[in-house]
């Protein structure tokens, strides 16, 4: 097979382009680290957002549907999207609470997810043992975050979405580095 002068760069265009995904994602990780409650803070307000614009967006839906019933009931959920939203923009340190378990179930279910992907990437790259790590270690942050609330969670989550990402970027930065690799 004959690589052409427009594959090749297509190809180190994209891997420029991972290369800075992980690399800002490592960066983030170690400001998280540094700055656990901004951290927490900030993290906590992004998710807000994210439901403040999730609700705006499934009440305009709503009432884009056809038939009352379920206009109705795409209403009331984004009615509640958006009352969460607005819940967590009041008062950012409750929020910070309610959003350490749901974290804490997020990254142990990536975890999960990384081990598995990790496992199945064993043949197609020699550097799938970073995955591994970081799922081994969103397992391990979930379970800890779980165990420690309410008493750490304004600095734990920040700390441990730091280590979170930092994990992430280095192997997102070493699982691609080399030649490129197709998986099966």
């Amino acid at each position: 097979m004959r690589v052409t002068e427009s594959e090749t760069r297509e190809q180190a265009i994209n891997s420029r382009g991972l290369t800075t995904i992980a690399v800002l994602m490592i960066v983030l990780g170690i400001i998280a680290i540094t700055f656990p409650f901004f951290a927490t803070i900030t993290s906590t307000l992004v998710f807000d957002w994210v439901f403040i614009f999730a609700g705006i967006a499934q009440i305009v839906y709503a009432f884009q549907s056809k038939g009352a019933g379920r206009v109705a009931w795409k209403v009331i959920l984004g009615l509640l999207y958006l009352l969460a939203g607005i819940f967590v923009l009041t008062d950012p340190l409750q929020g910070a609470l309610a959003f350490t378990l749901v974290l804490g179930v997020t990254i142990f279910v990536q975890g999960i997810i990384q081990i598995s992907l990790a496992f199945q990437m064993r043949r197609a790259s020699p550097n799938w043992g970073w995955m591994l790590v970081s799922g081994i270690a969103g397992i391990i942050c979930g379970i800890f975050i779980w165990s420690s609330f309410p008493f750490s969670a304004v600095w734990l989550i920040g700390t441990w979405v730091g280590i979170n990402l930092l994990f992430d970027g280095m192997w997102m930065l070493t699982l691609h580095s080399g030649q490129p690799h197709t998986l099966p």
